[in-house]
């Protein structure tokens, strides 16, 4: 069984980007895969003055993803990149230098926006992080949800096309994790 820890960039009560990742823990492989989601809106801004003593939830934060067999980040984009609380989130779970809880960690990576670039910039942003964090990002599929006002509905995914993409890249992610993994 994959264990997978999941979180969303934003803040929002009623984001996509929430209900995305809602939707994802409703669509699992079944029997093949488990998640839990951590809530990243207790987060100081990160200090580095704290980095080696850091607030319990930053602690518990960093121990999920060491724990965890594969991540799953569900991103807005805001100016072209990923938002400051998810950037917030990834400096402190991956400091101090040399206790980066992101290493080696394969990792599937979706966004939904109202405009019609999907998240693209902000995934792209993402991926350029995790070559320093030595994170394995999942190439395909991407899931980079376009005009989400007609694709979510009461705060869930209603778009067939939209939930078997999100589907397939969790069979992916599962996929990944077990080839990056290796024989066990």
């Amino acid at each position: 069984m994959t264990k997978i820890v999941a979180f969303a960039g934003s803040l929002r009560k009623d984001s996509y980007n929430r209900a995305l990742l809602r939707a994802a823990q409703q669509l699992l492989p079944a029997g093949e895969a488990s998640m839990i989601t951590f809530d990243l809106s207790g987060f100081p801004s990160y200090n580095q003055d704290e980095e080696n003593t850091p607030p319990p939830v930053v602690t518990e934060f960093k121990a999920s993803i060491r724990q965890a067999d594969a991540l799953l980040i569900v991103t807005p984009e805001y100016n072209y990149s990923v938002p400051g609380l998810l950037k917030n989130a990834i400096d402190w779970a991956s400091r101090p230098y040399g206790d980066n809880s992101f290493d080696d960690k394969p990792v599937a990576i979706m966004g939904a926006s109202i405009g019609m670039t999907g998240t693209a910039r902000a995934q792209y942003h993402l991926r350029q992080m995790f070559v320093f964090l030595n994170a394995h990002p999942l190439n395909k599929p991407e899931i980079m949800v376009s005009m989400a006002a007609e694709k979510f509905s009461n705060g869930e995914l209603t778009d067939a096309a939209t939930r078997g993409k999100v589907q397939e890249q969790l069979v992916a992610l599962v996929a990944w994790t077990k080839r990056l993994r290796g024989p066990q």
